[in-house]
């Protein structure tokens, strides 16, 4: 609730009772009671008689409905009708002159009850519920009457009227302020002058306006503005009244003595008289509004507020510039340009602008342009784009009324942002390029070459500057956005390329400078951006939201400008290409040029030979270069004449077709010729074959080149290259994008329908990749497999979300690939161990990378890839099973084991893939191609002797534990980066939780820095476990006692059952076959423990992060 000490204008009361009225006289509302015996503000009107009946609302007349409620409550005026000025301007659904009209007769008959229903109007358009009654009206002061007002706001809300969404609200701002104005307008003449009215209006305003309520301080001061603008208009009337009766007056005056009328002198007289004291009374009115209500509220603290002021002013000031264009109100607007929101200052450019448009006001602004033009100028960098843009606007005005009021630093300011990446400051910006550089013609010299065309046109000094400005532009190159920002002014010198084709064309006239080849670069590259913007009609990529609609309008001149366009340039291009054959960058963009043509031209005009003219060009273009932009364009270039729908397409075709059949021949010989020198090839067979398939590569990416069979010495090159590693990385890659294009066209047919060629070719070439990369390093091999599996799921995670359908196409897909994946590491699992249990250790971390953010009782979003893992198991070995299994065992809870609903069936089948086979080791796993050896089967009852159990982990931890160099990549081959298998996590779960920066023992710099951790990792495992039981040994050497010793010798006599279990028993032969380069062994002698239950306690954790490697080189593997 608003308190009652709320800063409201306080009427100070004589002591006598009588209420003082504002000053007038010094811009102020002067005393009332102290003027010409007028009467006084707030005195009631004549009270109506006990037998006069109550008068009918003057509203009812306009058809305004009875009963209608104001915010909620029925508002009646002092007579007790139920209709009330707020609900008929709200509706608006009567004319606006007809309300104020019936408004002034009510007036006329009652004018305190009118004026009740004018206060309450201003009173409910704030919002508030309250409503002024007669008798407070009579006996109240306005302080008073807006304090209790205060009291009945809603609390609960902050909307009010001027501020409520929706198009009905919208629509009663501009009734709001309509039904002031015309409320002045019709009182123009008689009761503005009372006294009265205006008085006790214009006081309830100021009063208001010194609210602490915003409802209240927001509508009184735009009905304030509003006021005050009325005011003016009837000011301005005033004046231009009297000049009127001043010069009538001064023609009668000088009439001779015998013509005179002293009559009409006298009218005249009285007249000028009477206008200059309504002049006077108004603007006493203007002073007392402009100085209480405007000077406090422009720096009000609500932006809004601050808006209606600076608006309103500029409204004043174009409208009465006699009275209010001068330095004491133009100071506002200046301080405002400073300021915080945007919205204000956005008002403030306005209102400038309105002014610096006549020109006539020029000299009026000549120091307020002086004391705020740099401000202006920097206003053009406002960070809101719509301010930006008016202040540039501005500037351009300023520039046309008066070229020497910027300097060159404040041009430059302006001249960058052509190429802002927001087109609407972008185009204000070349608005004022144009007017500062290309619209200042000599008179004279203009209408002399007025008729000229060509170079010797209007245009052609124009065109000149456009490119110097374009190579003098520092910070920027984009030609594009310059085209851009200049084509809504400066489209006629845009599209004139009859004067840019000759100025690249014809040898210069005497006496005129030479364009420099830096120059015609770049009259070329604008010239393509003009033909562009002229066939597409829209602006450039990175400017706009996309394509719009074009009106019919816009699509006609579109179609004549690509009409003008193609007949202009299907005969300048081939002379344009001939000149620059040479040059790889004016070619390039010369031949974006046909790719905008109207095609149909060619076969309606009959200039086929102009196309002929074209392709002999094109073909020298192709023979000369190899850069892979000009080949490109070519290329784009046969693609787009090639179009079906043209019938210039089989002339095209044919020419096309020769080109190829002259290229493909020469590189099948240049290929035969390489391979036949081999490693004595010379730097000219090398650039025979690379120049060839440059041109070939560019060609194949547009166009289907299959039935000439490029695929087969592209794949000649790569297999020559892979087995004798001679062949230069240039061939290379492009014989490997050759092959790519033939790739994707052959997947084209397919997807046609087509018989295809080469994949048999394809898929050994896949084959072989992945030989070569299990050779080169089995366990980078098997990370790279599970990298892509894990961003498969990862892309089906983005595209389905965390709850995946597993009986899905998509899943099972995944699935059959995992499948098709564990095929490739064969049968012979010795050799595959490490690399198939690392595998299962990433995929581990992976499925419980993220925990779910509902809680440890939801799985995670990645545990269904525990089924797609699940395929691999059947590659570990048994007592590899059981390990693996125990890593798994560290990231489950006791509710996760427990879990037995269907979203936990990924863990429920991937623990069963690893017990099934995994509690008994009772089978030997052989290596090679020979016969197998059974291996001894181990029995609780029967324990191997100690030194045969000693000589099979010997070979077993020689074998496979301790080859440390069995997982290094060689050193000749460098693991590049990761590119195309590159692990795209889910970004909801990255977010969720950020995995730790840190570096653990065992991450990849400890495993390049010291040797000792360059081990398997099942090796590690085995390791951490041997150094356990070392320690667990040596506890019990020294805690046992003789009693002791004899117990657990007993103990450990009656278990027969070895200690590793998962230490595979082979035939030592195949062990040693194996191991030749490792002599090294290592002994292990620990206390054996009395039963299962002790070993397991003794035995070490062999997925102890402090022991595990984290080995990242995985992630920076690339896929074959």
């Amino acid at each position: 609730m608003i308190t009652s000490e709320l800063p409201v204008l306080q009427d100070s009361t004589n002591e006598s009772g009588q209420a003082d009225g504002v000053s007038l006289g010094s811009g102020e509302l002067e005393d009332t009671g102290e003027i010409k015996g007028k009467r006084k503000r707030g005195r009631p009107g004549r009270p109506p008689t006990a037998n006069k009946k109550p008068r009918k609302a003057p509203l009812e007349k306009a058809g305004a409905p009875r009963g209608r409620k104001a915010n909620g409550v029925a508002q009646q005026n002092g007579e007790g009708d139920a209709v009330t000025l707020f609900e008929v301007v709200r509706l608006g659904k009567s004319a606006m002159q007809s309300v104020v009209d019936d408004w002034i007769e009510s007036y006329k008959h009652d004018r305190d009850m009118a004026l009740l229903d004018l206060i309450n109007f201003f009173i409910q358009c704030s919002g508030c519920k309250g409503t002024v009654r007669i008798e407070m009206f009579r006996n109240m002061q306005n302080a008073e009457i807006i304090r209790k007002m205060t009291e009945e706001f809603d609390e609960d809300s902050g909307d009010y009227p001027l501020t409520m969404p929706g198009p009905q609200w919208k629509k009663f701002r501009y009734n709001f302020c309509e039904f002031i104005g015309v409320l002045i307008r019709q009182c123009q003449y008689s009761i503005i002058y009372d006294e009265y009215m205006m008085d006790t209006v214009i006081s309830l305003l100021t009063g208001l306006s010194d609210s602490q309520v915003r409802a209240f301080r927001h509508t009184s001061t735009l009905a304030a503005m509003k006021l005050m603008t009325a005011l003016v208009n009837v000011a301005l009337n005033l004046s231009i009244h009297q000049d009127n009766t001043q010069r009538q007056y001064e023609a009668e005056r000088n009439k001779i003595v015998g013509k005179r009328a002293n009559e009409k002198l006298e009218l005249l007289l009285q007249k000028r008289k009477e206008l200059q004291e309504n002049q006077d009374e108004i603007e006493n009115m203007m002073n007392s509004i402009f100085k209480g209500i405007f000077v406090h509220r422009y720096r009000d603290a609500i932006a809004e507020i601050r808006a209606i002021c600076i608006e309103e002013i500029g409204v004043w000031m174009k409208m009465y510039s006699d009275a209010f264009l001068n330095d004491s109100y133009l100071k506002y607007v200046g301080w405002t340009l400073h300021d915080r929101q945007g919205e204000v200052r956005l008002k403030c450019l306005k209102a400038l602008q309105n002014l610096y448009t006549n020109r006539e006001l020029f000299p009026k602004l000549e120091l307020f342009t002086n004391r705020f033009k740099d401000r202006i100028v920097s206003m053009t960098l406002d960070k809101e784009y719509d301010v930006a843009v008016e202040a540039i606007r501005l500037v351009t005005l300023i520039l046309q009324g008066s070229e020497d009021a910027l300097s060159n630093e404040d041009c430059e300011n302006v001249y960058h942002l052509v190429y802002s990446a927001h087109r609407p400051v972008a185009v204000a910006a070349g608005e004022f390029l144009h007017r500062k550089l290309f619209s200042r013609h000599d008179p004279q010299a203009e209408e002399a070459l007025a008729k000229r065309r060509g170079r010797n046109s209007p245009n052609g000094n124009l065109v000149r500057m456009l490119v110097l400005f374009f190579l003098e532009s520092e910070l920027h190159e984009h030609a594009a956005y310059l085209v851009d920002s200049l084509w809504e002014s400066s489209q006629e010198l845009l599209k004139d390329w009859e004067c840019m084709t000759e100025l690249l064309l014809e040898e210069p006239v005497q006496g005129e400078e030479v364009l420099s080849d830096r120059q015609e670069s770049a009259l070329i590259e604008l010239m393509v951006c003009t033909i562009r913007q002229a066939a597409e009609a829209h602006p450039p990529v990175g400017r706009g939201t996309g394509k719009r609609v074009l009106t019919a309008k816009e699509r006609k001149t579109q179609i004549d400008d690509k009409n003008k366009l193609t007949e202009h340039f299907i005969m300048a291009l081939p002379m344009l290409l001939s000149k620059y054959q040479a040059d790889a960058e004016k070619v390039a963009n010369l031949l974006q040029i046909p790719t905008f043509f109207d095609l149909d031209v060619y076969s309606a005009g009959r200039m086929e030979k102009h196309l002929d003219a074209l392709l002999k060009q094109i073909k020298f273009v192709v023979e000369k270069h190899t850069e892979t932009e000009v080949l490109e364009a070519c290329s784009k270039t046969y693609s787009i004449l090639c179009s079906e729908e043209y019938t210039i397409m089989n002339r095209v075709d044919i020419a096309r077709s020769q080109l190829i059949d002259e290229m493909v021949d020469r590189f099948n010989h240049s290929v035969e010729d390489l391979l036949q020198e081999g490693e004595e090839a010379d730097d000219d067979d090398i650039y025979n074959v690379l120049s060839t398939l440059k041109r070939l590569t560019a060609f194949h990416n547009a166009h289907d080149l299959t039935r000439w069979d490029l695929f087969g010495n592209c794949y000649r090159l790569l297999k020559t290259g892979i087995e004798q590693g001679t062949m230069p990385e240039q061939i290379v890659v492009q014989a490997l994008q050759c092959s790519h294009y033939s790739i994707l066209w052959q997947l084209v047919k397919i997807t046609e329908g087509s018989p295809t060629k080469y994949y048999n070719d394809y898929g050994d070439i896949i084959k072989e990749t992945l030989s070569k990369t299990r050779q080169t390093d089995k366990i980078q091999c098997a990370k790279t497999l599970i990298l892509s599996l894990q961003q498969l799921f990862n892309e089906l995670i983005q595209d389905q979300g965390p709850n995946l359908d597993r009986t899905s196409s998509h899943v099972s897909g995944i699935k059959e690939l995992a499948r098709r994946f564990a095929l490739t590491f064969g049968l012979d699992q010795i050799k595959t161990r490490e690399a198939v249990a690392t595998l299962h250790k990433d995929g581990i971390e992976f499925a419980f990378k993220y925990q779910n953010p509902k809680g440890m009782e939801f799985p995670p979003p990645n545990l269904a890839f525990l089924e797609v893992l699940s395929e691999f198991s059947s590659k570990l070995l048994r007592q590899d099973k059981k390990t693996v299994h125990s890593y798994l065992e560290k990231f489950l809870t006791e509710q996760m084991m427990e879990r037995r609903e269907d979203v936990w069936l990924p863990l429920i089948s991937y623990r069963n893939s690893l017990l099934t086979g995994g509690d008994e080791d009772r089978l030997s796993v052989t290596s090679g191609g020979g016969s197998s050896k059974a291996g001894s089967v181990r029995s609780k009852k029967g324990r191997p002797p100690l030194h045969k159990k000693r000589v099979d982990e010997e070979s077993v931890e020689g074998s496979w534990l301790m080859r440390n160099d069995t997982i290094q990549t060689p050193g000749a081959l460098q693991t590049p980066q990761l590119t195309s298998t590159v692990l795209r996590e889910n970004p909801r779960q990255a977010a969720e939780q950020m995995p730790d920066q840190d570096s653990e023992p065992g991450s990849e710099s400890d495993f390049v820095h010291n040797p000792q951790m360059q081990m398997s990792w099942l090796g590690q495992q085995k390791l951490e476990e041997v150094n356990r039981k070392d320690r667990t040994g040596m506890n019990y050497m020294k805690a046992r006692s003789g009693g002791v010793r004899q117990t657990v010798r007993g103990l450990m006599e009656d278990d027969a059952e070895p200690i590793f279990e998962d230490v595979m028993m082979s035939s030592r032969g195949q062990l040693e076959d194996m191991n030749e380069e490792f002599e090294d062994t290592m002994v292990i002698d620990l206390p054996p423990s009395r039963n299962r239950r002790e070993r397991a306690e003794l035995r070490p954790d062999f997925f102890d992060s402090a022991a595990m490697i984290e080995d990242e080189s995985g992630f920076t593997m690339p896929m074959f």
